[in-house]
């Protein structure tokens, strides 16, 4: 049987992020790659995001700190910076 080439195979749970996308928050609009496998935050600060389930939350969030969270849209409230999605 041959083995599916890299980029086809899914991730497992612990893998580490393939894409980095910057992110501007936007009350009106997902996230263009769709749901995350997690954030990273620059900048202390507030996360306003609504998850991959529908369900808005909002998260304190101190200076380069890694979020595994599924994402899939991050709030006009965030005032945290250097917003970074992972996938």
């Amino acid at each position: 049987m041959a083995l599916q080439p890299k980029s086809l195979r899914a991730a497992a749970v612990g893998a580490p992020a393939r894409r980095f996308v910057s992110v501007t928050p936007n009350d009106a609009a997902d996230l263009p790659g769709g749901a995350t496998r997690a954030v990273f935050v620059g900048g202390a600060g507030l996360l306003a995001v609504v998850g991959a389930g529908g369900g808005e939350v909002e998260l304190l969030s101190g200076d380069a700190q890694y979020h595994p969270i599924e994402i899939v849209r991050v709030l006009s409230r965030t005032t945290a910076t250097g917003v970074i999605a992972l996938y």
